[in-house]
C-alpha cells in the first residue's frame, strides 16, 4: 500500500493491523506505540516498503512497516556495520596517525581497513578495552546529509574517503554518520547508539590492497565479530573452537583420507581410505537413484567451444573455465555437466511414452577459483557433481518434483541429516520464457512443496534467469547452514539446444526439463558430513570400521585369524602391529575415529572372543567373534547413526 492524505500516513504491520500516524513521525515512535515492549526493546532499525532505515528517521510515506532485530538478516547486517564504526573509533583514539578506508559487514562478522597502522595480535586487548569504553559511553550515531564539496572538506585528511567521494556524480546526496569524534562517509543505517553493541571480539589481522588492486597500497585489515551481549559472544567463541576441532582439513589428515599439494593447488588428492568413504557415498547414491528409476550416463570432460557458446557458458562463465587446444580447435574443460547430458538426450528423437525420462551423471567438473577462497574440500577447483535431468510432460511436472523431494529426504536421512530448511525462489527481473510458463512452473514447485507438507521460505525474484527453483539448506550439528540440494525448472537449455520429443499428436514439442542436484559437490558433501560428525562417521561409511590391538606378539596370529573372518563378512578391519603399549594403541585408534577397537590377549584367545570398546571410550566388554560380526552387519544394514 502507498500514498498519503492530509498530513497523515497509514502503516500496515506484520500482524495484519493498520494504523494512521502524523506525517514525519519518527520510526522509533511508531515502534514504541505499536510493538510490544519486549519487541520494541530488540529493535535495531526499521523497514518501510522494503527500505531499511534508522529508528530516528522520519516517515513521509504510507506502506508496510516492520522492525529489524539481531535475528533478521537486515538487522544483523546493520548491527555488524555499526560495530565496524565502533571499532574504527577505538583504533582512531589509540593510533592518531591512522587513516580509514572501508568497514563493511560480512557473512562472519565485519572488518575495517586502515592505513598507517602497524599492530599485531598482542594489541587486540588494548583495542578491545577501548571498544568497551565506547560501548559504555552510549554514543549516538548521528546522520547528516552533505554536498559533494562539503564531504570533500570534511574528509580532506582521509585520502581513501576522498577517493570514494570523487567517484560520486555531482549533485548526488551524500550521507555521513558521526559517532563521538569519528565521522565516517556512510549510507547507513545504524543502530541508535554504541551501547546497543554489547560485545565485540577482534579475530584476526590480514593485509588487503585498496580496492582489491595489487597496484595499490597494502592496508591493514582487522576482522571482528559482535553480539548484543557477552553470553552470545561466549557461545559463539565456543562454537568456533568446536568448529576448529571439526575442521574437515584437520580430520582428513588425522584419518588419512585426502591431502592437498602445491603441485596441484585446489585439486584434492584422495588416499585409499578417502576413496573408501567416497565409494560408499557413491554406491549408496547409485542404489537410491536406481530405485527411483534413473539411468546413469558419463560424458567427456573436454568439449569444444561451439558447445559452450551454445549453452551460454562461454558468455556468462568464461572467467571460471579452463581451456585447451585439440587439433587446432579451441576446447574447454567442462565446468558443468548439463550440456554434455543434453547431447546424450539429442542423440535420438524421444517419444512422450518414454517420459518421465530420468538421466543422472556423477560428472567431474572443473571451475577456476581464486586461490584466496580455496578451502579444503569445501571449495576446490575440481569436484564431482551429482547432476540429473528429468525430462517430462507439463502435466507430469508437479509429481516429478514431489518424487525428487522424496529422493532428497531418503538420501539426506541415511547420512543423519534431518535438520534443513527449504527455499522457493521465483521469477527474477531479468529472465527468459513467458510469464505464463513461469507461473505454471512456480505453481508446480509450490504445489509439490505443499502436497509433501514441506515448510519453506519464499524468495520472490531470486530464481535463476532460466527458471524457478527449490533449494535445500542443511543445518549441521553446530547450527551452520550448507546449501546442497537444488531443484530447478530450466526453460533455457531446451530452447538453446532445440530439444524435442514426439507427442501423442505425432508432432514435435519442447520437453519440460528439471535440473537437480541432491548432494551437490561430493567433495563438499563429504566435508559437511566429516564436520557434522566430527569425524566419527557412522559404521556403514567409515573407512576405519574395526581395529584389532594384539597385546603381545604371541597374540598376533589370533588377531590375523579374526581379521580374516571379518574381511570375509565384508568388514573393513586393520591390525595394529606396532610394539606400543595397549593404552597408546587405543588412543591412536580413537584419534583415527575407528568405530570399534578390539583388544585381544590370552583370555580372548582361549575363549575365541574379543574385548570391545568404542572410539568414545565406551567399554562393551568381551564378545564372541561371531556375535560381534553379526551385530556390526546389522548396524551397517540399518545404517545406524551412533
Amino acid at each position: 500500500m502507498a500514498g498519503k492524505t492530509s498530513g497523515k500516513i497509514k502503516l500496515s504491520f506484520p500482524d495484519k493491523s493498520e494504523a494512521e500516524f502524523a506525517m514525519g513521525v519518527k520510526a522509533e515512535e511508531v515502534v514504541k506505540q505499536h510493538f510490544k515492549k519486549e519487541q520494541a526493546a530488540k529493535a535495531l532499525g526499521a523497514r518501510i516498503n522494503s527500505k531499511v532505515i534508522d529508528l530516528s528517521a522520519p516517515l513521509d510515506e504510507s506502506g508496510e512497516f516492520d522492525i529489524l532485530t539481531f535475528e533478521t538478516d537486515a538487522g544483523l547486517d546493520l548491527f555488524r556495520h555499526s560495530s565496524s564504526h565502533v571499532m574504527a573509533l577505538a583504533v582512531k583514539r589509540l593510533y592518531k596517525d591512522v587513516k580509514v578506508a572501508i568497514g563493511p559487514s560480512i557473512e562472519d562478522g565485519f572488518y575495517y581497513d586502515f592505513d598507517n597502522l602497524k599492530i599485531n595480535d598482542e594489541d587486540f586487548p588494548k583495542i578491545e578495552d577501548e571498544i568497551k569504553k565506547i560501548v559504555h559511553e552510549k554514543l549516538m550515531f548521528e546522520r547528516k546529509e552533505v554536498s559533494k564539496q562539503e564531504a570533500l572538506k570534511i574528509f580532506k585528511d582521509e585520502p581513501y574517503k576522498v577517493d570514494l567521494i570523487n567517484e560520486l556524480p555531482e549533485g548526488e546526496k551524500i550521507t555521513t554518520y558521526k559517532l563521538g569524534e569519528f565521522e565516517d562517509l556512510c549510507r547507513g543505517p545504524h543502530v541508535p547508539n554504541s551501547g546497543v553493541i554489547g560485545a565485540i571480539k577482534l579475530l584476526k589481522l590480514a593485509g588487503a590492497y585498496w580496492r582489491g588492486d595489487c597496484k595499490n597500497k597494502m592496508l591493514t585489515r582487522i576482522y571482528a565479530i559482535s553480539f548484543p551481549d557477552k553470553k552470545m559472544l561466549e557461545d559463539y567463541l565456543k562454537m568456533i573452537e568446536e568448529a576448529k576441532k571439526r575442521d574437515h582439513r584437520k580430520l582428513g589428515q588425522e584419518m588419512d583420507l585426502f591431502s592437498f599439494h602445491d603441485e596441484g593447488r585446489g585439486f584434492p588428492f584422495w588416499h585409499p581410505k578417502g576413496m573408501i568413504l567416497l565409494d560408499e557415498v557413491v554406491n549408496y547414491w547409485k542404489i537410491v537413484h536406481k530405485k527411483y528409476g534413473y539411468g546413469e550416463i558419463k560424458t567427456p570432460i573436454i568439449l569444444n567451444k561451439e558447445l559452450w557458446l551454445r549453452s551460454g557458458h562461454w558468455e556468462h562463465y568464461k572467467e571460471n573455465m579452463y581451456f585447451t587446444q585439440i587439433d587446432n580447435s579451441e576446447c574447454a574443460v567442462k565446468p558443468m555437466n548439463c550440456p554434455g547430458g543434453i547431447l546424450v538426450y539429442k542423440d535420438k528423437l524421444h517419444s512422450y511414452k518414454e517420459f518421465p525420462l530420468k538421466i543422472a551423471e556423477l560428472g567431474l567438473v572443473h571451475r577456476h577459483e581464486l586461490s584466496g577462497v580455496l578451502h579444503g574440500l569445501a571449495r576446490v577447483r575440481s569436484f564431482t557433481q551429482d547432476d540429473a535431468h528429468v525430462y517430462c510432460l507439463p502435466e507430469q511436472l508437479e509429481q516429478e518434483i514431489i518424487n525428487i523431494i522424496e529422493l532428497v529426504y531418503e538420501l539426506y536421512g541415511a547420512f543423519g541429516l534431518k535438520d534443513y530448511h527449504v527455499e522457493l525462489s521465483t521469477k527474477p527481473e531479468h529472465h527468459i520464457g513467458t510469464d505464463d510458463v513461469w507461473e505454471k512452473a512456480e505453481k508446480a514447485l509450490e504445489n509439490a512443496l505443499k502436497n509433501r507438507k514441506v515448510e519453506y521460505e519464499l524468495n520472490p525474484g531470486e530464481g535463476a534467469f532460466y527458471g524457478p527453483k527449490i533449494d535445500f539448506h542443511i543445518k549441521d550439528s553446530l547450527g551452520r547452514d550448507w546449501q546442497c540440494g537444488t531443484i530447478q525448472v530450466d526453460f533455457s537449455m531446451p530452447e538453446r539446444f532445440d530439444m524435442e520429443y514426439e507427442g501423442q499428436d505425432g508432432r514435435r514439442h519442447r520437453p519440460v526439463m528439471i535440473h537437480r542436484a541432491i548432494l551437490g559437490s561430493l567433495e563438499r558433501f563429504i566435508a559437511i558430513i566429516l564436520e557434522n560428525y566430527a569425524g566419527k562417521l557412522p559404521l556403514w561409511i567409515n573407512p576405519g570400521q574395526v581395529k584389532i590391538l594384539p597385546i603381545a606378539d604371541r597374540h598376533m596370529e589370533y588377531a590375523r585369524k579374526i581379521a580374516d573372518e571379518m574381511r570375509k563378512a565384508d568388514l573393513r578391519v586393520e591390525i595394529d602391529t606396532r610394539s606400543e603399549s595397549t593404552s597408546k594403541k587405543v588412543r591412536d585408534a580413537q584419534v583415527e575415529k575407528v568405530n570399534y577397537i578390539l583388544v585381544v590377549g590370552d583370555r580372548e584367545m582361549a575363549n575365541n572372543s574379543v574385548n570391545v570398546r568404542t572410539r568414545n571410550n565406551e567399554v562393551l566388554g568381551e564378545k564372541k567373534v561371531s556375535e560381534l560380526i553379526n551385530e556390526l552387519l546389522v548396524e551397517i544394514k540399518e545404517k545406524t547413526i551412533k
